[in-house]
């Protein structure tokens, strides 16, 4: 098992390149949709921040001893968030990713021996999650950034 300095800096190193990706594109290219058919850049960050705040709750409940594991309709929760977060505005989202992560690491910070559950919400919703994002946000930068 992983230490909780390792597990946070695997995270901040890959939010430093998600991160960079999406601060290089010009609002209405993050308005775009096309990173997956229907989503933009937006949307992906509306995205991860919403599973970095089931996180974090989830990382609370681990921290108090309160945490049931339980079975997940991922794809449910998925389209949940995204039809949650659609017409948020991209400042928005924007604040609200920003906030979770700091909620997200701020839990985890809390949490004094990182049990099995709490390194999995972790990665899960950090950094095993942007890894999954990662190479499809690469070609969509520079699909936007080759036609500008």
């Amino acid at each position: 098992m992983a230490t909780k300095r390792e597990l946070c800096s695997a995270e901040d190193d890959d939010w430093r390149e998600l991160n960079g990706l999406i601060e290089s594109l010009a609002p209405e290219q993050m308005e775009e949709p096309g990173y997956y058919p229907d989503w933009s850049g937006k949307d992906l960050l509306a995205h991860l921040a919403a599973w970095m705040a089931e996180a974090a709750k989830m990382l609370t409940q681990v921290h108090y001893g309160t945490y049931l594991k339980r079975d997940l309709d991922v794809d449910a929760m998925n389209k949940d968030f995204y039809e949650a977060n659609r017409d948020m505005p991209l400042p928005v989202v924007r604040a609200e990713a920003f906030s979770a992560r700091n909620r997200m690491l701020s839990e985890m910070n809390a949490i004094e021996e990182v049990s099995p559950e709490a390194e999995d919400w972790f990665q899960e919703s950090g950094p095993r999650h942007y890894q999954e994002h990662l190479p499809r946000l690469r070609e969509w930068v520079e699909e936007l950034r080759s036609r500008s």
